[in-house]
């Protein structure tokens, strides 16, 4: 293989890890929202109509957003990686997202707080904010 095919293979190795890492931030979001759906329905037809029980699952989902918004970390270092590999001429293989950490946005709290999950996760929790009203109303 001559140098440009190594760096081609290189690309493919990074973008595997990328496709990995969104596809586990597809699958935190999928089951944020079906625990958080399933619980609610759940508690609206038992016999326990406390609303408050409903708040409780504003615990789950602030932990799916601190895990989801990791994955969204990860993913953004690495591509910083597949940036620097793709100008290279040449590749050692080398994948340390670690020196990327200190650029701008490429930090953990950035990637919590993002657009796409402040409005995914910001309609969770509205969604259990509504819950627990329309719960205690009734």
């Amino acid at each position: 293989m001559n140098e440009k095919d190594l760096v081609v293979k290189h690309l493919e190795i990074i973008q595997g890890v990328i496709n990995r890492l969104g596809h586990d931030s597809f699958l935190i979001k999928s089951w944020s929202m079906t625990l958080l759906v399933g619980g609610i329905v759940l508690l609206a037809r038992s016999e326990i109509h406390s609303g408050w029980m409903v708040l409780a699952f504003l615990i789950p989902v602030i932990g799916f957003w601190i895990l989801d918004g990791y994955f969204l970390w990860r993913e953004r270092l690495f591509r910083e990686i597949y940036n620097e590999v793709r100008k290279q001429e040449t590749t050692d293989f080398e994948m340390r997202p670690v020196k990327h950490i200190n650029k701008p946005k490429r930090s953990w709290i950035s990637s919590i707080f993002s657009v796409t999950l402040n409005i995914f996760y910001g309609i969770e929790i509205l969604f259990v904010w509504g819950s627990f009203f329309i719960l205690n109303a009734g």
